[in-house]
């Protein structure tokens, strides 16, 4: 390896495949365990410490600095096996899928989780289901596009084996001391399957303030019956539907109701950005301002 490259680029250009999608260390798909030498580590803190304890690294982080021994994250022997357990079309694009892992796996509201197919096809994705109240894993696959893990998601049947990797923290996520503030859950798209989790967590938690919940997409609002239905046993919960056409007028015009407002937000980079931007200017404080970008990878990122 060329010192002073990048330990990702350079495994891939060596003929090494190591799956990868963000490049921005949020993905977590590029595991790598370092057995001798050791690479200049840009971001230490995106691993935990017994991660790094072990020897693990994101390799799109990593910058050769000498010889190195490595061995890339291996889903048969490092992640948990787990059994598709229902799958659903909500809507047109969107498929619910539902997994059960060969053992609990414990976990918060809004967080990710590497799933790996049989064929090393991995992809993160934000979790839909409520920790301890829900028996499988829930995800909300987007497949209105091409893409390596889409295409295979529409292939699944009930019963087949996929691989559960790393499970990793985002932005997203409510806390008990949250309770008498309100709330502003802004979703674009698939956007809304981590707050559709953290909105049921606040709930069951005894949020007393006030949530506002906007859900804008362009091929429907395929949750907008269950959130009725949750909004009708809670008189604290508003619900506002944007379709396309109407994102910059919602964009526009959004601001906090006052400045003990907490913001989530979920969506495509440019949707998280622009809502971040607006609230901040509205006056909302840049640490009440909680947001997930779902990056898409490229089709040829991730093998």
């Amino acid at each position: 390896m060329a010192a002073a490259s990048n330990l990702l680029d350079a495994l891939i250009q060596g003929g090494v495949p190591v799956p990868s999608g963000c490049r921005a260390g949020s993905c977590h798909a590029c595991l790598v365990r370092c057995l001798e030498g050791e690479p200049h580590d840009l971001q230490p803190d995106l691993l935990r410490p017994e991660q790094r304890h072990a020897g693990w690294r994101l390799a799109c982080q990593c910058r050769v600095e000498g010889d190195l021994s490595l061995e890339v994250f291996d889903p048969r022997r490092e992640g948990l096996a787990a059994r598709v357990e229902s799958l659903e079309w909500l809507g047109s694009s969107v498929l619910r899928l539902r997994v059960l892992p060969e053992r609990p796996l414990r976990y918060r509201a809004g967080q990710h989780l590497l799933l790996w197919t049989a064929t090393g096809v991995a992809r993160p994705y934000s979790l839909a289901s409520l920790p301890d109240d829900d028996p499988w894993l829930e995800f909300h696959i987007d497949c209105s596009r091409p893409g390596a893990f889409s295409d295979f998601a529409r292939q699944l049947s009930t019963g087949d084996l996929l691989r559960l990797g790393e499970l990793h923290g985002g932005a997203l996520h409510y806390e008990r001391e949250w309770a008498e503030r309100p709330l502003l859950l802004l979703a674009a798209g698939t956007g809304l399957g981590p707050l559709w989790g953290l909105l049921r967590e606040s709930l069951r938690q005894g949020h007393r303030g006030p949530i506002r919940l906007l859900h804008t997409c362009r091929d429907g609002h395929y949750l907008k019956e269950p959130l009725q239905a949750l909004a009708q046993t809670h008189d604290n919960l508003q619900l506002e539907w944007i379709g396309a056409d109407g994102r910059d007028r919602m964009l526009n015009t959004l601001r906090p109701t006052s400045r003990r407002d907490v913001a989530l937000v979920c969506g495509s980079p440019s949707f998280v950005e622009a809502c971040a931007r607006r609230l901040y200017l509205a006056g909302l404080p840049r640490g009440q301002i909680f947001g997930d970008a779902f990056i898409r990878a490229n089709r040829g990122d991730v093998p």
